[in-house]
């Protein structure tokens, strides 16, 4: 816990570190070949011995659950999506050191509306795909329980009255219905514009950090989409994704969606940022809690 009975915030990966610890449990010879700064828990970009680049990451969840997003991973790229191949999986004191396939392509640095409509697009391309892995499972919202990690109800109940009031709404949005995701389509619970990977002229060549994935509406990436371009674009109106979201979501599921974000983000600034952060947040979850 930090102070004030707030939980402690994610400690980012040390990516040299992290290659050492995989070197020695698998015998892979990686080489470390610099630090992927734009995540919040971070990666190593790292070589193989035979000069193939990859990106390595600290995995979430047990051995099974990370061969079978590494199957998963497998289907979605025979239906055309550009995702990364995971090519090593190693068994650490700490957890599991995952080194994917580096694809083409960098971070976008123009965040735009053609940006996000292409992001909008692609996920039209996940309708079915979880049917195709049926273990696959449905992903909890975490209104009523922490997280593994993130959605830590605990902090927005220590924050402040504010926060306490939001946390009382998401235990009500939590106990009506639904009350999970529905579906059959592919969900990328973290889909937002640092994860994905563009080309010179903008198309989208990557679509990468599938530490959170599952079975659902794949219609929840656009809610975790419209949150990132709050924070990327603060002053830049946004009237027309904010009417595509009503349009292609029921009142009910949008609201579920937004209760998960709410919880999701407003706890993430409680523990890794600042003050000012949190109270930014906090505005714009507002706007939907009814």
């Amino acid at each position: 816990m930090g102070g004030d009975g707030i939980p402690a915030g994610v400690v980012k990966v040390d990516g040299q570190r992290l290659v050492e610890q995989v070197n020695r449990a698998s015998g892979a010879g990686l080489t470390f070949a610099g630090s992927a700064g734009n995540g919040e828990v971070g990666a190593a970009y790292v070589r193989w011995p035979d000069g193939r680049a990859g990106v390595l990451t600290r995995g979430d969840g047990s051995p099974d659950d990370l061969r079978r997003t590494a199957e998963v991973l497998d289907v979605v790229r025979r239906h055309g999506l550009p995702v990364p191949r995971y090519e090593l999986l190693a068994e650490l004191p700490d957890g599991i050191g995952v080194v994917q396939e580096r694809l083409p392509g960098q971070p976008p640095t123009r965040i735009d509306r053609a940006l996000l409509e292409s992001m909008i697009a692609i996920t039209d391309r996940f309708a079915g795909l979880a049917a195709k892995v049926p273990e696959l499972p449905v992903p909890s919202m975490h209104l009523l329980e922490s997280g593994p990690g993130f959605c830590l109800h605990e902090s927005l109940r220590a924050y402040d009255d504010r926060t306490r009031r939001v946390l009382d709404w998401v235990h009500e949005v939590g106990r009506d219905e639904p009350s999970t995701m529905t579906g059959d389509d592919l969900v990328h619970l973290d889909f937002h514009t640092g994860n994905v990977l563009v080309d010179d002229t903008g198309r989208i060549t990557g679509i990468v950090d599938w530490d959170g994935i599952g079975r659902g509406d794949r219609r929840f990436g656009l809610v975790t989409l419209r949150f990132d371009a709050h924070a990327r674009l603060p002053d830049v109106r946004l009237d027309w994704f904010d009417e595509l979201l009503e349009s292609v979501l029921s009142p009910g599921v949008l609201r579920l969606h937004w209760a998960h974000m709410t919880l999701r983000m407003v706890d993430w600034s409680i523990r890794h940022h600042a003050p000012a952060d949190t109270t930014r947040w906090l505005g714009f979850a507002e706007s939907r809690i009814i």
